[in-house]
């Protein structure tokens, strides 16, 4: 008997990096830090709460509509409008299990045996497998690393070939910290519609901003009709639990990509959808909360980085990572991870697991611990890189 399928076999292994990797000590019983893993350590607003508790008690309990709770969609359709400047209707939003479960929409919905799919390097690694399961085939591009991570179009376009079927990105970036600008997004915009390309953008940390501004890719001219932008509730919500995302397409795309998910989940919880709802109708001020708090560990986590011998780190204008460049301690990232692992007791990632572009880096999650937490990481990271011979420790 043939098991698994060969979609299973010749694909990229599915990994979590370091978290992987931590498991066995934290059995062991170690104190482990994680920052390595993007999960939001706040909790999830009490009024978001209440609104799903009060639609389950209503009997929001059944099957609904497949592409989402009409009032949800239409909320999510007056946001897009005025947060993200995309102009389109409910019947323009899918409402989905996370950012996940709508790139694996997009990518099944788009892709066919053998397209080739390009990502800018460093990516988010946890798109390359649903690439692979719809036949698609990761193409990289690399950024520029002596630019702060720019997007550079001729290297994009270097890339293309007859078989390119999208360019994906995500913005704000994951590993990076970046938010793109509106000349690199123009730069994109400009290449996808040359080559006639689809693009699909992860814009889960659009509302973990800290610097800059954000802008969707599908907003730019003649983008609109080209672009599946991904959103989710996980980050600036602290919904990650929950399983919440939306996709925001032309109306034409929508029912390609139900029929994967119908295929797929049916439809989404009836009841958390009235989370969803109060979380992007109902006033924003905890969201903003939370928000502060990221930016107060941002700030923190950066200037004691800096501090550290070996060690700079550029201030990231959004999401919840800092990217730290370790290449003057003269170690590669794979081993220094490593050590913070099994010598400092700190769960970082390992720069290389989002490719070559990211070699030489750590990324460090200021979201995922309290304060306390953050501190008492950051002196175990300064214990660590002080002792390191060679290094000239500087940190106080």
């Amino acid at each position: 008997m043939k098991w698994p399928a060969n979609r299973i076999t010749d694909t990229s292994k599915k990994s979590f990096g370091m978290f992987e990797k931590a498991l066995a000590l934290e059995a062991a019983g170690h104190d482990l830090i994680h920052l390595e893993f993007g999960k939001p350590v706040h909790d999830t607003p009490q009024h978001i709460k209440d609104a799903a508790i009060a639609a389950l008690q209503a009997g929001k309990v059944h099957y609904s509509d497949l592409c989402g709770e009409p009032a949800l969609r239409a909320a999510l359709a007056a946001k897009l409008a005025a947060d993200n400047g995309i102009a389109v209707g409910p019947d323009g939003v899918l409402v989905t299990n996370g950012l996940t479960h709508a790139a694996y929409l997009a990518f099944m919905a788009s892709i066919d045996p053998g397209d080739e799919v390009i990502l800018l390097d460093p990516y988010y690694p946890q798109h390359i497998n649903k690439i692979e399961l719809a036949g698609g085939v990761p193409v990289f591009a690399p950024l520029d690393r002596a630019d702060g991570f720019a997007i550079r179009a001729e290297w994009i376009e270097r890339r293309i070939t007859p078989r390119t079927r999208m360019i994906v990105l995500v913005n704000p970036s994951n590993p990076t910290g970046r938010v793109y600008s509106r000349a690199e997004l123009e730069a994109v915009a400009a290449l996808a519609i040359q080559h006639d390309l689809l693009v699909v953008t992860d814009e889960v940390y659009e509302h973990v901003l800290y610097d800059g501004a954000h802008i969707s890719i599908a907003s730019l001219p003649g983008m609109a009709e080209r672009t599946l932008s991904l959103f989710a509730f996980t980050k600036a919500y602290a919904m990650d639990g929950w399983r919440l995302g939306y996709i925001a397409a032309p109306p034409a795309m929508i029912p390609a990509l139900l029929k994967i998910a119908m295929n797929d989940v049916t439809h989404v919880n009836t009841f958390i959808q009235y989370g969803a709802l109060a979380a992007v109708a109902d006033d924003q001020a905890s969201r903003a909360a939370m928000v502060a708090d990221d930016r107060d560990k941002r700030d923190y986590v950066v200037r004691r980085l800096n501090q550290m011998p070996g060690v700079t780190c550029a201030s990231p204008e959004a999401t919840i990572y800092a990217f730290a460049n370790i290449e003057g301690t003269g170690r590669d990232s794979t081993s220094i991870a490593t050590d913070l692992l099994e010598q400092a007791h700190v769960v970082v990632e390992d720069g290389a697991f989002y490719g070559v572009g990211g070699r030489g880096h750590i990324r460090i999650c200021f979201g995922s611990e309290p304060m306390p937490r953050i501190e008492q990481a950051m002196d175990r990271l300064s214990g660590y890189f002080n002792a390191l011979p060679g290094t000239g420790g500087k940190d106080g």
